[in-house]
């Protein structure tokens, strides 16, 4: 199936998603993207749907041919403070907050949403995989979360971040219990199965 263009034609719309909620490490990223209605972009799709090599190769298309677009993290400290849910969504308020266009609605991928200031909204479920500026939202925030936890696995490779991007692989786990948690790791989390949170 297609995916969409717009919720609603001739409106300014920015598609928003976020990538990294259920790691044990790392930031939760947030992208805002604003394309134009007739935008091709090749094989587009919801980025959990897509290769690795599939979303690096959007990327710059995305954000070359978008109108706008913004990328915005919540480190683990944060995400301790306020919880996974919260932190989600102040990320995506900062990338809204960062486009150079402001955007007339904005699309938010999934059920729930704390309102930007001045700009309403809709929840789309599975939106992802059905609007345009999601999918390219989550593609954008998947491929710049990788990246930057290619560039922690140098300082911490112990934790195979470069493969596992800090989700909770068995092979993430088995590090964290034979090395401990890192300034990076969410103490908020469970990050051994066997053990409660350590916040």
């Amino acid at each position: 199936m297609a995916l969409a263009a717009y919720l609603e034609q001739g409106r300014v719309e920015a598609g928003c998603d976020e990538a990294g909620r259920g790691c044990l490490a790392g930031p939760v990223v947030a992208a805002a993207v604003i394309l134009p209605p007739r935008v091709r972009l090749p094989g587009l799709d919801d980025s959990k749907k897509l290769s690795e090599a599939a979303r690096e190769n959007l990327r710059p298309m995305i954000e070359e041919r978008a109108l706008a677009w913004a990328v915005a993290a919540v480190g683990p400290g944060e995400i301790d403070s306020i919880n996974i849910l919260r932190a989600s969504f102040l990320a995506m308020h900062r990338a809204i907050e960062a486009l150079q266009i402001s955007p007339q609605h904005l699309l938010i991928d999934g059920n729930r949403f704390v309102a930007y200031p001045g700009i309403a909204h809709s929840c789309q479920i599975k939106g992802d995989g059905r609007f345009r500026s999601i999918a390219a939202a989550s593609v954008l925030a998947k491929t710049h979360r990788d990246a930057l936890m290619r560039e922690l696995h140098h300082a911490h490779p112990q934790y195979g971040w470069a493969i596992n991007k800090g989700y909770p692989t068995p092979d993430h786990r088995s590090a964290i219990a034979m090395h401990g948690a890192c300034v990076h790791h969410r103490r908020s989390f469970r990050l051994l199965s066997d053990q409660p949170v350590l916040f």
